[in-house]
């Protein structure tokens, strides 16, 4: 840091500063096992769905990332495309009576859904930290 007292902050946009350059993919995986995007080694949630502050091992700092509505919309579509083709097999080949139906596929949208939710939050968050995708802080 000799002679840069006045050093900028490296923000998404700025042109004059080089990044390192990180793996869309690698973040992506270690999201979706839940774990930080930046060193894989701690958990990125501390509930559910709540996203740490701060990585406890690296101390990325994994609050001023907000993946919002994105995760549920992916969420769905996954359940859409494994619940759907499933609808139509059982239909096509073994009908099952309609209150079966009533209490095996709602509850299985269910199931899929609050299963895979946190995976693709992860992943989502790992694919905005690797593209650094996140709200600037307002100075």
């Amino acid at each position: 840091m000799h002679g840069h007292e006045d050093q900028q902050a490296i923000t998404p946009n700025s042109p004059d500063i080089t990044q390192e350059k990180r793996s869309v993919f690698n973040a992506m995986l270690k999201g979706a096992m839940k774990k930080c995007p930046s060193c894989g080694q701690s958990r990125v949630f501390s509930g559910y769905l709540s996203v740490n502050p701060v990585c406890s091992n690296c101390h990325e700092n994994l609050e001023k990332i907000k993946a919002e509505d994105f995760p549920p919309y992916v969420t769905i579509t996954i359940v859409g495309h494994i619940i759907v083709p499933m609808i139509f097999f059982f239909e096509r080949n073994d009908p099952l009576g309609l209150w079966t139906q009533m209490a095996l596929w709602p509850t299985l949208t269910l199931l899929l859904t609050l299963l895979i939710m946190p995976n693709v939050k992860g992943s989502i968050i790992g694919l905005m930290w690797a593209l650094r995708l996140w709200e600037k802080s307002e100075d």
